[in-house]
């Protein structure tokens, strides 16, 4: 018999695509994929990685599933509204492929995601819906060197955008004053989120969400076999007309992205578990620096609200964006309270007591310390199973 005969094997799930001469079963059984958004666009590109195969998914979503979301999301069920969309959206993969190693975090990508799940992951893929979420989950991915792709829809339009640190074009360099100042509008003059501007209420059919994260899974697929992409473009169709074109972005040099961590060193310290000094601590012991050191917070941090006109002050502890206008009513005389914001925390200073997690870091969080003479990144190592 000859030795070139091919033979399929009806039993092997993924027979088909091995017949496709480029194709990496093991190396797609290897991958992890963290998405970003489990809405309409997020359960079509959900749905093709479970088909594909795809080792280990990450699903952040801190939504609950409403009665507009069945008419758009393929995973969801009239039985699930009111779950979180990523649990429900985890548990729908599970029964389209069992093999898959599913992690569902019902989180907020901003607040609640630490940077060392960026770093684990081989490519993430963006079904967000909003601005502010977009230009962190960029930078992000830029401090790791892991390449991500975006994804927009609109009615029967949309887009898909591939990044690739740490060369060409990013988000940002593409962002214009217009889409700064939309983000700002979402704080008030004080910097406290509003809660009464919503983001997100964007008319779709279902339709372009299957189109749109089919491109963005082909283009994941394509990273993950080293095939070439074109990074720091935008990939743009319009439904009605049914034109596809496509557009460059110019990197912009001075471009607030473009930071690079260096590998972090792992230290067996937890966000909820540790504190700012014992942070120090393990540093000093680690690094030949023995001058005062600083942590420098990613997520502007609201230590208290406080009331100028009656001198009332509330502890918060949270980071910005979590923060809402209700919450800085004065208890007391019902004005306005301002809130007392911390980007760096002193080795000395009376919050290197508090736990991480106070602080506003997140579980599995790559942070940076910093002194007079040098600087390093630090892996919470100790949240690792997370």
């Amino acid at each position: 018999m000859a030795d070139d005969v091919l033979f399929i094997d009806d039993d092997d799930r993924y027979a088909r695509f091995r017949l496709i001469a480029w194709w990496d079963q093991e190396k797609l059984s290897r991958a992890k994929i963290l998405v970003v958004g489990a809405g309409a666009l997020g359960n079509e590109v959900l749905k093709n990685l479970a088909l594909l195969g795809v080792g280990s998914v990450y699903i952040v979503d801190f939504d609950e599933i409403e009665a507009s979301n069945l008419t758009r999301s393929v995973l969801f069920r009239a039985r699930d509204q009111g779950r979180s969309k990523a649990v429900a959206a985890a548990e729908a993969l599970a029964d389209l492929n069992p093999a898959l190693k599913i992690h569902a975090l019902p989180a907020n990508i901003i607040t609640d995601v630490g940077l060392g799940l960026f770093r684990d992951a081989d490519v993430v893929i963006g079904c967000l819906d909003n601005r502010e979420a977009r230009l962190w989950v960029n930078r992000q991915c830029w401090k790791v060197n892991t390449p991500w792709i975006d994804g927009g829809i609109q009615e029967i339009n949309g887009v898909v955008k591939v990044f690739a640190p740490p060369d060409g074009a990013c988000y940002e360099c593409a962002m214009t004053e217009n889409d700064y100042h939309l983000i700002n509008l979402r704080y008030s003059c004080p910097l406290l989120r509003q809660e009464d501007i919503q983001a997100g209420k964007v008319p779709t059919a279902p339709t372009i969400s299957s189109m749109i994260a089919g491109l963005q899974t082909q283009e994941a697929l394509k990273l993950l076999h080293s095939m070439p992409v074109s990074s720091g473009q935008a990939m743009v169709y319009n439904g009605l007309a049914n034109n596809f074109y496509k557009t460059d972005y110019q990197r912009r040099e001075d471009c607030l992205s473009h930071e690079t961590y260096p590998d972090p060193m792992e230290v067996p310290l937890t966000a909820n578990g540790n504190t700012a000094q014992d942070l120090f601590a393990t540093a000093h012991a680690l690094v030949d620096d023995q001058t005062n050191m600083r942590l420098s917070l990613d997520r502007d941090l609201v230590v208290s609200l406080d009331c100028t006109e009656c001198g009332n002050s509330q502890e918060v502890f949270r980071p910005l964006q979590l923060v809402g206008m209700k919450e800085a009513q004065c208890p007391q005389c019902g004005k306005m309270a301002r809130p007392t914001l911390e980007h760096t925390i002193e080795e000395n200073s009376s919050l290197a007591g508090r736990k991480l997690r106070e602080l506003g870091i997140p579980p599995y969080d790559i942070v940076r310390v910093t002194t007079d003479q040098s600087e390093q990144v630090f892996l919470l190592g100790g949240d690792r199973a997370l």
